[in-house]
């Protein structure tokens, strides 16, 4: 990943679909959404819901997002991490999510109608976990990890090198209301230079 990259505050946010609470503690920033929220369309469970509480800014082609968040929620469906927005009908999410149990690194990409891909991370509990989201071309890349851990190739999605999009930190909870999430950091920079290290 590129030495480039920079903090942003959260001020540089706009807020879609703004939380029950978003309050500063120190560099981090507590953020509860709306019990019941999430970001889906239709596949499997026949409804669309979103309603997520995303901080997003202009995602351009050739950048990179990062975002930092406490893995310390539990219940099934809490979930934290990076949404990329075009409009209600495109955009991918990719973070932790409580699924049966247990932290599940994963991913959803959404184009009129979502996908779900997810492999369980419990070793993650209670850790600082990252997720970075490189735009480059046609293509999202996605990556995760917990701590200064090596990086997890998550996804690689679509995205049209035309659209406008916006990236920034999200979180959901649809079984639950109470959820607050730790977000400890938000960084950009420029895109990763290829798919696979070298070697």
């Amino acid at each position: 990943m590129s030495a480039d990259t920079h903090a942003l505050d959260w001020s540089a946010g706009t807020w879609l679909n703004p939380p029950e609470r978003a309050d500063s503690a120190g560099d981090a920033l507590l953020v509860e959404p709306r019990g019941g929220s999430d970001f889906w369309r239709r596949t499997s469970y026949g409804f669309v819901h979103d309603d997520g509480s995303a901080l997003l800014a202009p995602f351009p082609v050739d950048s990179a997002v990062e975002v930092s968040f406490r893995l310390d929620y539990t219940a099934q469906f809490d979930q934290a991490g990076v949404l990329v927005r075009v409009d209600e009908r495109r955009w991918t999410k990719a973070g932790v999510e409580v699924s049966d149990g247990q932290p599940q690194v994963g991913a959803v990409v959404t184009d009129e109608r979502s996908d779900w891909s997810v492999a369980p991370v419990p070793e993650w509990s209670g850790r600082d976990v990252t997720v970075r989201i490189s735009r480059a071309g046609d293509a999202l890349t996605v990556r995760a990890r917990a701590d200064a851990e090596p990086w997890r190739l998550v996804r690689v999605a679509p995205l049209d090198p035309e659209a406008e999009a916006a990236a920034g930190p999200y979180c959901c909870s649809p079984s639950r209301g109470g959820l607050v999430v730790r977000f400890t950091g938000w960084r950009r920079g420029p895109a990763d230079a290829a798919l696979h290290p070298e070697g």
